[in-house]
């Protein structure tokens, strides 16, 4: 696969590999066609986000079978329109610019995800 651009057109950092995310499961948070969900940001996991999110019925908080849960501070790669809502209902996480794929771009603006940089 070629190398992937995040949002600020530089290469693509690794969001994380503890825990281990991506659509891949590589860390990274790029995509392809095959991610229906476009998992591209990545996001610095919140108390408030993780109640935001179990509320809209996708519990990243309790451990399941082979996803041990994520808890404030971990580093997750978000679906794009996931977090997108989540900024629609105030309730959106920081990011890391670095680590958030290009694609992004397509369904929110450059200027809100800075808004949201945890690299500032």
């Amino acid at each position: 696969m070629s190398q992937k651009n995040n949002v600020l057109g530089t290469d693509l950092k690794s969001c994380s590999c503890n825990p281990m995310t991506g659509w891949y499961r590589d860390g990274s948070c790029r995509t392809d066609i095959s991610d229906q969900g476009m998992h591209t940001v990545c996001a610095v996991i919140t108390e408030q986000f993780l109640s935001y999110s179990k509320a809209q019925g996708n519990d990243l908080s309790t451990p399941q079978i082979g996803f041990p849960g994520l808890k404030k501070g971990d580093r997750w790669c978000l679906c794009a329109p996931r977090w997108k809502e989540a900024f629609d209902d105030g309730m959106a996480p920081l990011i890391d610019l670095e680590a958030t794929e290009e694609s992004t771009l397509k369904i929110i603006e450059i200027e809100t995800l800075k808004k949201f940089s945890h690299n500032r």
